[in-house]
This record gives structure tokens, C-alpha cells and sequence, in this order.
């Protein structure tokens, strides 16, 4: 928990490029969900760019494509419009609103991976989460429910 009395530093630090809009793998287009794992990874759902991308702690150069990236699609390679994302520890893989597609995917951080699986169908997802106990939370924005 945040201490009532804790105070915050009043200079940001851009760590997720600062390239302007663009595909390059150094550039975001309309980021919209992200997350942070213990160990700092930061995966950001770059929604007009498709794709999942990652950056460790400190590392500012080497950020990647971890799921989707392959164009605009309904293919289990392919993400339309991603919303949101986190990292499922337990299973060492990505939880995705893939919006457009009305989905909530499942993406392995294995390596080698090259496409997810569907485990929500019909849902037009803008946020997840997921608590201690591993249930999972979706937010659905035309039936207005989690």
C-alpha cells in the first residue's frame, strides 16, 4: 500500500520511447494499456500499431514485439486494435483485449511463440486484470458490465 504522507518525484522519465507516432519497433501509435511486473518489464498495448511491445527496466534501446506485429487481422498471429495487456506470471504469458475482434487472447512469452489463443469470444474488451487468486476481470464497453 501507498503510505497517506508519500510523496512523488516531480520529474517524469519518458521509458517507452519518445520518437513520435510511428511502426517502427522505437515508436508507439496510440498506446493505451500497460502493465508492470515485479521484475519492472513493462508491456504496453500499442493499439494502432497491433502489437504487444516490451521493455525491461533501464533498457531503453531494446524494446520488442512480443505478440501480434503481424499487420492488422483476425488471424491467432494477429492483433486489431489491442487495448490492454498483463502478464499472467503463473502461465509466463500476455492476457490481451483485442478489441476490433471483440476477444480476450492468450499469448505465451515462450520463445518460439509465434501466435495466441482465444479466451474470451464476443466481448468488446477495453481493460483487464487479474487478482491474487488468478480470476480474471474484462471490461465490456458496449454491454457496459466487467
Amino acid at each position: 500500500t501507498i503510505p497517506v504522507n508519500a510523496t512523488w518525484a516531480q520529474n517524469g522519465v519518458t521509458i517507452a520511447r519518445g520518437n513520435g507516432q510511428g511502426g517502427a519497433t522505437n515508436q508507439l501509435n496510440q498506446p493505451r494499456g500497460l502493465f508492470v511486473d515485479d521484475d519492472q518489464t513493462v508491456v504496453i498495448a500499442d493499439c494502432y500499431n497491433h502489437r504487444i511491445m516490451q521493455w525491461k527496466n533501464g533498457d531503453t534501446t531494446n524494446e520488442q514485439v512480443v505478440a501480434g506485429g503481424n499487420g492488422q487481422g483476425s488471424g491467432l498471429n494477429q492483433l486489431n486494435n489491442p487495448t490492454d495487456v498483463l502478464i499472467d506470471k503463473e502461465t509466463d504469458s500476455l492476457i490481451i483485449c483485442d478489441r476490433e475482434y471483440g476477444r480476450v487472447v492468450r499469448w505465451s512469452r515462450r520463445s518460439g511463440t509465434t501466435q495466441g489463443e482465444i479466451l474470451i469470444y464476443d466481448i468488446y474488451c477495453f481493460g483487464v486484470a487479474m487478482d491474487e487468486q488468478r480470476y480474471l476481470y474484462v471490461s465490456d464497453t458496449q454491454k457496459h458490465e466487467v
